[in-house]
């Protein structure tokens, strides 16, 4: 009977280690190795008209990978193509196409499209300007509103950040270069272009359709111009008829492949993100 006993007891002692075995295996799984075996951080740098999308799509990619955290910094275009050419960054964010010497070892996704236009204070009386205008006011030629059939007033110029994928757009359109532009102040991120017109009736500046239209929307005292008589909006951007439009594109290196970085690209270029750029007012690729 002792025998039967030690044994019975034996027999208890090893299920319950096997089940608490199986317990323990089970509840940290997930902790230690995704499913999907995605794992690490991802690190964006670059264009601020992209970054709150790419920042959007980010955590929508956390999501469905637990293991991964995605990092979004800005500081311009040129600094996301120097950064990932470097190796500083994993990807980066440009709203501008490369220039030709940027291109060697390098591959673009376009992720969205935008649209850049030229805004002034929601209570000027100038509803238009022609090409002519706009350059004469850029390079100092047009100095008072007045000139262009609006307020007795002089034109505030503001004018965009060094390296920021605007002023190369807005000088390749106008054929001029950066010296050649006289502007009073200078803004860098596209929030302090915004508040440069809306707290300043007289003022004049370029940026992103997409977040123009936005902060239009939300009542931001600021009026977005036609250009070549083509109203400013994203639905203009969107037809191809808007004459100063942009791919805002995410940059990867071809020499150091990795599953992470690429299943990020084919994520950010998925029709699962159209409703993330749609509300950043930005207009989706063609899938």
């Amino acid at each position: 009977m002792f025998r039967a006993i030690a044994a019975h007891l034996m027999m208890t002692l090893m299920l319950a280690a096997l089940l608490g075995g199986c317990g323990d295996s089970d509840a940290p799984a997930t902790a230690r190795s995704p499913a999907d075996g995605l794992t690490g951080k991802l690190t964006l740098t670059g264009s601020s008209t992209l970054a709150p999308l790419a920042a959007e799509i980010g955590k929508r990619f956390e999501q469905r990978h637990p293991g991964v955290r995605v990092d979004v910094q800005t500081g311009g275009s040129s600094r996301g193509i120097r950064d990932v050419t470097s190796g500083a960054a994993d990807v980066g964010m440009s709203s501008r196409s490369l220039n030709a010497d940027e291109t060697p070892g390098l591959t673009t996704h376009t992720v969205a499209w935008d649209g850049v236009c030229f805004i002034v204070h929601r209570d000027n009386p100038v509803a238009a300007l022609t090409n002519e205008q706009l350059l004469a006011i850029y390079t100092g030629k047009i100095d008072n509103w007045k000139q262009v059939d609006g307020d007795d007033a002089p034109i505030v110029v503001i004018d965009r950040a060094e390296g920021r994928s605007e002023v190369e757009l807005v000088t390749h359109f106008f054929r001029i270069t950066t010296p050649d532009i006289k502007a009073d102040a200078i803004a860098g991120e596209n929030q302090q272009a915004i508040k440069s017109v809306s707290t300043n009736p007289n003022a004049i500046v370029y940026l992103s359709i997409g977040t123009s239209e936005h902060e239009a929307a939300r009542g931001v005292p600021i009026k977005l111009l036609p250009l070549n008589g083509v109203p400013a909006s994203v639905a203009t951007v969107l037809d191809g008829t808007f004459p100063l439009a942009r791919p805002l594109i995410m940059i990867t290196r071809n020499d150091t492949p990795s599953p992470l970085v690429d299943a990020f690209i084919a994520f950010a270029t998925s029709s699962d993100v159209d409703d993330l750029v749609e509300a950043q007012s930005f207009v989706p690729i063609k899938h």
